[in-house]
């Protein structure tokens, strides 16, 4: 199975993890709409949706780049629809984008607070709903829909919670919504899963985080070749919360070295959330 001529929707895809998984599935021929806010360069935060585009257009995908910001319901029903316009349809959601900020409650202003879930929690239902519809005719034509939320596994434990409440709150909301929404649509045959990385990734975002060694970590490369091997099994396999080094290691790629920022490197900064 592969992702030729699948649509797939993809929040955040202007830089990062979201722009590598689309470039994975656009070197299979998928179309992909990069939806994000990113439209014009900064320095210090570099990819725009349109850059993104000429990137999923050189590795081999059709691109349709749309200013998006996913806390906005009437901006996100018109990427939508725009994408069906464009495409004839959705057949995988990827729920990429997300805020964060690792401060504890006396550090954390409520408009931090607020952007955090509403892009993470709000953000991923609000698109899930809004592309609902279409999985569920890419289902009936039997074209293997996937919701993908790039969000950890659901672990109960306070050491998650104690040092960053607001973060964690609202990325296991993204979590919440693989455990609610993979029952809810199985009827349909839709697909929803969540994947996470077991090392700290080496995106724009991470870099502005002070004190970060990100020689210490590996390239977003390791989650888009993870995803594939998501979006492309059958839409049965629902439900899960993968770990990325685990998701390849169970298909036979366990020379992990490739995804290495520094080659050769034995010790990385490990993500938050893996037990």
């Amino acid at each position: 199975m592969t992702l030729k001529g699948k649509t797939l929707f993809i929040t955040g895809a202007s830089r990062g993890i979201g722009l590598a998984i689309g470039k994975r599935a656009a070197a299979d021929g998928a179309n992909v709409v990069i939806a994000a806010k990113t439209t014009d360069p900064n320095p210090k935060l570099p990819g725009t949706i349109y850059s993104a585009a000429e990137e999923i257009k050189a590795a081999g995908g059709q691109a349709l780049p749309l200013a998006v910001d996913i806390r906005d319901e009437e901006a996100v029903l018109a990427a939508v629809a725009k994408a069906v316009a464009a495409f004839g349809g959705i057949d995988i959601l990827v729920n990429n984008a997300s805020a964060i900020s690792m401060t504890d409650t006396e550090h954390t202003r409520m408009k931090r607070y607020d952007l955090m879930n509403g892009i993470n929690a709000r953000g991923t239902y609000l698109c899930t709903q809004a592309c609902l519809q279409e999985l569920k005719k890419s289902a009936a034509a039997g074209r293997n829909p996937h919701v993908l939320n790039m969000s950890p596994p659901l672990s109960m434990k306070q050491h998650w919670f104690a040092p960053y409440t607001a973060y964690t709150m609202a990325k296991y909301g993204m979590s919440m919504c693989t455990l609610g929404h993979s029952g809810e649509f199985r009827k349909y045959g839709i697909a929803v899963n969540s994947l996470w990385p077991r090392t700290a990734i080496a995106t724009a975002a991470l870099q502005m985080i002070p004190g970060v060694d990100v020689g210490m970590c590996r390239k977003p490369e390791i989650l888009a070749d993870a995803a594939y091997f998501i979006l492309t099994s059958p839409s049965g396999n629902s439900g899960n919360f993968f770990i990325d080094d685990e998701l390849l290691a169970a298909h036979g790629v366990t020379d992990l070295d490739k995804y290495s920022v520094k080659p050769g490197t034995k010790h990385f900064i490990p993500d938050f959330f893996v037990d």
